[in-house]
C-alpha cells in the first residue's frame, strides 16, 4: 500500500502533505527530526491519511493536494475539526 499523509505541527500549526509507502516509519522519521523540510516544525501529529494500492496514484493524489491550494481547502473543510485542533 502507499499513502498520502497530512502532519500538523504541534507546534506552530502548519501542515506537511506527503507521501510514503511505510506510514509509520515516514512519521517517525517526520518526528525524530530526519526530514530536511519538516524538522523545525516537530513534533507532528497525523491528522489523515489516505491508502492506494498504486503509488502513481499516491504521488498523483499528494501532488494535486500541494500544487492546488483548493483541492488542499477542500479536504480541510471534509476533516473539520481534526484540522483545528
Amino acid at each position: 500500500m502507499f499513502y498520502v499523509y497530512v502532519l500538523k505541527s504541534k507546534k506552530d500549526g502548519e501542515f506537511y502533505i506527503g507521501s510514503t509507502n511505510d506510514l509509520r516509519r515516514r512519521f517517525k522519521e517526520h518526528n525524530d527530526g530526519k526530514v530536511f523540510s519538516t524538522k523545525s516544525h516537530i513534533p507532528f501529529e497525523i491528522i489523515y491519511y489516505e491508502a492506494y494500492k498504486k503509488e502513481e496514484d499516491a504521488r498523483r493524489r499528494e501532488s494535486n493536494l500541494k500544487l492546488r491550494s483548493r483541492a488542499f481547502a477542500q479536504l480541510k473543510k471534509r476533516i473539520g475539526a481534526s484540522s483545528k485542533t
